[in-house]
């Protein structure tokens, strides 16, 4: 049996077709999605906003993708970003590819100078990777518990925060 290599890189343009086929896959039978996660993803390339977006290889198919973008936060505290969609195919989920994908976003920021990282997802999964739910940072009609901040650098902002507008692509 030959050994499989996951590599995680960033995108390329050869893989926009890929990426939108792998993000909807992910979220067809997801709970609390309106399946636009594909829609967000091109949006957010078309408009310059991607910062981050890195792909999962396995010997040589996409399996995964993880997007990150700027957010606004009312405060006007600069430098932080939103993580997601995180998307790997079902049939690899469960094996670290997610993780793997999540730990090599926060890297990059780092590596961009960002000061915070928020997310919108499950607690226990994004708990792993620092992230909690901070009561001084808030999105607007989300329960508290499911929208977490981690910071990378400085402290901790107070306001709420507003995604990008690519976020409200429905096609």
């Amino acid at each position: 049996m030959a050994v499989q290599t996951l590599i995680i890189r960033k995108e390329t343009p050869a893989d926009t077709g890929a990426i939108g086929a792998v993000t909807r896959a992910t979220f067809l039978h997801a709970e609390h999605t309106d399946h636009t996660e594909q829609f967000i993803v091109q949006a957010l390339r078309a408009a310059g906003a991607l910062s981050v977006s890195l792909v999962a290889e396995l010997d040589g198919a996409l399996i995964g993708h993880a997007a990150a973008s700027p957010v606004n936060i009312s405060d006007g505290t600069p430098r932080w970003y939103g993580l997601g969609p995180v998307s790997v195919l079902p049939a690899h989920q469960h094996r670290g590819v997610g993780s793997r994908l999540v730990k090599q976003v926060l890297d990059d920021l780092r590596q961009l100078g960002a000061a915070g990282c928020v997310v919108l997802g499950e607690p226990a999964y994004y708990g792993r990777f620092g992230f909690r739910a901070e009561s001084t940072l808030v999105l607007p009609g989300v329960p508290p518990a499911y929208f977490q901040a981690l910071v990378l650098e400085g402290a901790l902002p107070a306001g709420s925060v507003s995604y990008h507008p690519a976020f409200e692509a429905r096609s």
